[in-house]
């Protein structure tokens, strides 16, 4: 599933290629995967204007003219792909196609189906329950220590919260925590200050360094032009069980917690 580097990645994309664009057509290929339903959803998106692409949590957020906001949840599979003016055929597995005044074509794919698209009005309080925003100025160590206290939960589930912060998925999960030597199964809430500000640092440089780099390409996902991201490549820990640990060199383990496969180092994370 796209985490807050990809999908961050996959907005800044778009708002190149989109913002500005009126909306001349939609086509909802699978019904299932939009609201309002697809009859309503394809007829008030037509002349309407993207004014701005963002990223809360793990939903790209396009903003329309009327005020209105186009959210999008990838979920495992899907992808936001733009094609140019002369682009005959969509984008395998589309299952939403939005076409532009100037031609060009935004494609929703989603090759398992569970991905979301949704029009939303202004007053519609969609993102009530998402958490905290780890890169945002809100992100202190005294809001993450409050988030932590009393909490018996294993840090590694904590961090996977959408309700607690947005964005963190299993791969930054896993990283973080290596790289503020944390053992994932400890209890959030008996994490020393020390500690605490190591993860809070350690989330924020880790997810920086994916946005830096254009997110992770471990499964299907690339970014708004079809390319791959480059974290893959200096992953620390995550899908390297039996593999060197980097700061230690002895053995990365892979163990599950809460049915997630978590990877990590018995030596370093204590």
């Amino acid at each position: 599933m796209p985490e807050l580097p990809e999908v961050e990645t996959i907005a800044r994309g778009l708002a190149n290629a989109v913002v500005g664009k009126t909306i001349d057509s939609a086509t909802v290929l699978l019904p299932r995967v939009v609201a309002p339903e697809p009859d309503r959803f394809a007829r008030e998106l037509v002349g309407d204007r993207i004014d701005a692409v963002g990223r809360r949590g793990k939903f790209v957020v396009l903003s329309l003219a009327s005020r209105r906001q186009l959210v999008v949840h990838l979920r495992m599979t899907g992808r936001l792909i733009v094609q140019g003016a002369g682009a005959t055929i969509p984008e395998p597995y589309s299952n939403v196609l939005i076409r532009f005044s100037d031609g060009t074509r935004l494609c929703f794919a989603d090759v398992r189906t569970f991905g979301r698209m949704r029009l939303v009005e202004p007053e519609d309080p969609w993102a009530a329950e998402v958490g905290i925003e780890p890169l945002s100025g809100d992100f202190s160590l005294e809001r993450f220590s409050s988030l932590l206290a009393s909490r018996t939960t294993p840090v590694k589930v904590f961090l996977l919260d959408q309700r607690r912060i947005a964005g963190i998925g299993n791969i930054y999960a896993c990283e973080a925590l290596w790289d503020a030597r944390i053992r994932p199964a400890r209890p959030a809430g008996s994490l020393s200050k020390p500690a605490r500000r190591r993860l809070r640092d350690s989330i924020r440089d880790v997810l920086r360094r994916a946005i830096d780099m254009r997110g992770t390409s471990v499964d299907d996902y690339v970014d708004a032009e079809g390319l791959r991201g480059g974290f893959q490549n200096v992953l620390s820990v995550y899908g390297r069980d039996g593999e060197s640990c980097p700061r230690c060199t002895r053995t990365i383990v892979r163990t599950v917690i809460a049915q997630r496969g978590t990877w990590w180092c018995r030596t370093c994370q204590s």
